[in-house]
């Protein structure tokens, strides 16, 4: 899996148009090959800063997600950043869920599970 965000500082006046424009790229993109999950995110502390995180099943489908118009318009919305964004693809090798919050609640060095 690859796990592609975008984190960027947008202004105030274009914060509406820059949501819309995601939102409807976040939905696109939720029914190509490959794509097990997109999401836009809005700073509740920093009102200013919006998160597009992408979650792709390999390489080769973001490979091809970058390719396309829709990526053309994230990279636009990217332009209208005031600083510059943070980009980021990581890798992802294995994934977890509540069980390893169990695990390690269980786990003898915390004693009792609280």
């Amino acid at each position: 899996m690859v796990r592609a965000t975008i984190r960027m500082m947008i202004p105030s006046r274009k914060r509406v148009e820059v949501l819309e424009i995601l939102s409807s790229i976040a939905e696109r993109a939720r029914f190509e090959t490959g794509c097990i999950s997109c999401r836009v995110y809005q700073g509740v502390e920093v009102e200013n800063l919006i998160m597009l995180e992408e979650v792709w099943r390999d390489e080769e489908d973001l490979e091809r997600h970058l390719q396309s118009e829709d990526y053309r318009k994230v990279l636009l919305v990217v332009e209208m950043a005031v600083e510059p964004p943070e980009i980021r693809f990581d890798a992802i090798s294995h994934s977890t869920g509540f069980e390893t919050i169990e695990k390690a609640r269980k786990s003898p060095q915390n004693g009792e599970m609280s």
